[in-house]
């Protein structure tokens, strides 16, 4: 559990991590270096959830790198299914990282959404419903292991 204070919006105590797949942790279906070794670091403060289509088939192999095992959601209604099921898990206990039109209720509806600018670049509908926009995955996830970051770039 992570718990912090934004001086204007009060305190937030993150129970879940829900990060998209592909375009965010992972780039053609290969996971992205630093990734793993960050969750590392967050897994025992946050219970780590991958959700995707697995657009590129490569997931099995990215469960197995990470010690988890992704929801599958299917092909159609993503953006949907994604919120459904963060709703599943208590939106208010959530951080939400993604980077895609599909990610973006998810990412409206958590309590703090992270859209990361990567190499696919982001979706202009979910970065007008995130909270937070970052250059990498590395940095979106630094803001959780150091949590001192997120409040200062929320904080009103």
């Amino acid at each position: 559990m992570i718990e912090i204070d934004i001086p204007g919006l009060g305190r937030y105590t993150f129970h879940h991590l829900v990060l998209d797949v592909n375009g965010t942790i992972a780039r053609d279906g290969r996971l992205l270096s630093g990734v793993e070794d960050r969750l590392k670091r967050l897994r025992d403060r946050l219970d780590v959830h991958l959700i995707t289509a697995d657009s590129h088939g490569a997931q099995d192999l990215i469960d197995q790198q990470l010690g988890l095992k992704a929801t599958r959601i299917p092909t159609t209604d993503q953006a949907q299914a994604k919120l459904a099921y963060i709703q599943a898990l208590d939106p208010r206990t959530v951080v939400a990282i993604g980077n895609g039109a599909n990610d973006m209720l998810m990412l409206e509806r958590a309590a703090v959404g992270i859209l990361v600018i990567g190499h696919e670049g982001a979706s202009v509908e979910a970065l007008r419903r995130a909270d937070v926009v970052i250059g990498d995955i590395d940095e979106a996830l630094e803001l959780l292991i150091y949590p001192t970051r997120l409040i200062a770039t929320l904080r009103r």
